[in-house]
């Protein structure tokens, strides 16, 4: 617990855009900054974890490979997750996303959630 607080204590550098964003901001910002999180909202449009519906405003951004074992603070080592998917994640389930895109979730035993047949992502969306 005292590691997970300490990782947010303070920001050594800020390296900024021509725009004015943020390009990098040192191993000392575990908290992803707000344009990430509008990227990863509009990227994952909800929960990633399969088969949950739960929408941005619900979600936290979780780092695939945990900062404190060195993952990054950016949009490719982020997803969007539900509080209750978000602790289970840090219990031993795993998302992990595909190269086209695609949010898979596993079991702690490995085995993978899926949510009907042939269905390995998150429900798509329909046109109305």
């Amino acid at each position: 617990r005292a590691r997970w607080l300490a990782c947010d204590g303070q920001v050594s550098r800020i390296v900024m855009g021509p725009d004015g964003m943020p390009l990098d901001h040192g191993r000392t910002v575990r908290l992803f900054p707000p344009h990430v999180r509008r990227a990863a909202e509009v990227r994952d449009g909800g929960c990633v974890f399969t088969g949950c519906a739960a929408p941005t405003w619900w979600c936290d951004v979780h780092h695939l490979l945990a900062w404190i074992d060195g993952g990054e603070t950016n949009l490719d080592n982020a997803a969007l997750l539900c509080e209750r998917h978000h602790t289970k994640v840090h219990h031993g389930f795993r998302v992990e996303r595909q190269p086209d895109g695609r949010w898979r979730s596993w079991r702690p035993d490995g085995t993978e959630i899926l949510t009907g047949p042939g269905r390995t992502g998150p429900p798509l969306a329909t046109a109305a």
